[in-house]
């Protein structure tokens, strides 16, 4: 008897689609205003910025690493756009080129000395968060940039959909990014580099370009995200998206994604992205005050980790 494909690809997001069903329906009957058309909308609309970084992030816990300095980067990719845009007139392709170009030598020398000199990762990027943070404020002369008409189209819901072309890209970028890896060679070692990496050296395949890759591509999506926050606020911020890197982390860990490495799925990410926002819309809608919403949103966070603990600790105890 053959499987339906549909239902195979659906399957592995049943619970977190079951968890975003739900978590609808609960602030539905809460809330009035929440079930419009209007509010997916606008949710659709903001979350372009974190998924950029979540992909990323995705990218580097299936290694078994972690990168604490993707908000920092993001900030600084947005200042390097903000810059040559304002500052220097370059033409929006190039800037944006640039910016990405320098985050993802960030990135790359994270990686480059975290493998290198065998440093764990959240010590080299928390590192590099510091120094990307130090690196926007001296772009910006710690003042905000107003960049104005030159990037909004990018954030500004297209007539006919009611998208804007942030989440769209940010939509192409999530579906390239789970065909990278799930459906080549360099995912696939990936994936195996994060579950057993001396079982993939002793087989002969060099582990190092894998592992230091995950950071220049992390590092290079933080300059999408930073486009895509840029266009929205109109402004470049020398202090915006601090502590984002805690919200990626976050929904890659709702999505799926293991702490642990070796398992996790883009598109979990993103839909863990998508929890984390309905979330936060619904709590706001209900009036929920700031400090309430971070507790709230801390206890999904922490549950979702350990049910990835309880996951990995079955799937050891299974193979032994």
């Amino acid at each position: 008897m053959k499987s339906n494909p549909f239902l195979s690809a659906v399957l592995p997001y049943i619970g977190l689609i079951v968890a975003l069903v739900t978590l609808v329906t609960t602030f539905s009957l809460l809330s009035d205003s929440f079930l419009q058309r209007s509010t997916f909308v606008s949710i659709a609309n903001q979350i372009p910025d974190l998924t950029f970084i979540a992909i990323g992030m995705t990218f580097v816990l299936i290694a078994k690493g972690i990168d604490l300095s993707v908000g920092s980067l993001m900030a600084l990719g947005a200042a390097v756009l903000g810059s040559l845009l304002v500052k220097q007139n370059v033409a929006l392709p190039l800037a944006i080129l640039l910016a990405v170009l320098a985050t993802t030598l960030c990135g790359l020398l994270s990686g480059a000395i975290a493998v290198g000199l065998r440093i764990p990762s959240f010590i080299v990027t928390l590192g590099m968060l510091e120094i990307g943070r130090g690196l926007t404020k001296i772009l910006t002369e710690s003042k905000s940039i107003f960049v104005g008409s030159k990037i909004e189209w990018f954030a500004e819901p297209v007539s006919q959909v009611g998208l804007s072309p942030a989440f769209l890209a940010a939509l192409a970028a999530v579906i390239l990014s789970q065909f990278v890896l799930s459906q080549t060679v360099y995912g696939k070692y990936l994936i195996a580099i994060g579950t057993n990496e001396e079982a993939v050296r002793m087989s002969g395949i060099r582990t190092w370009p894998y592992l230091v890759s995950v950071f220049a591509i992390s590092g290079g999506l933080c300059a999408l995200g930073g486009w895509s926050l840029t266009s929205r606020l109109a402004t470049v911020d020398p202090n915006a998206a601090v502590g984002l890197e805690l919200s990626a982390i976050a929904a890659c860990v709702i999505g799926g994604t293991s702490l642990m490495g070796g398992r996790g799925t883009v598109i979990g990410t993103f839909l863990g992205v998508i929890i984390m926002q309905v979330l936060q819309r619904g709590l706001a809608q209900m009036g929920v005050d700031d400090a309430n919403k971070q507790i709230i949103t801390g206890i999904v966070i922490i549950v979702a980790v350990l049910v990835d603990a309880v996951r990995h600790r079955f799937g050891v105890e299974r193979t032994t």
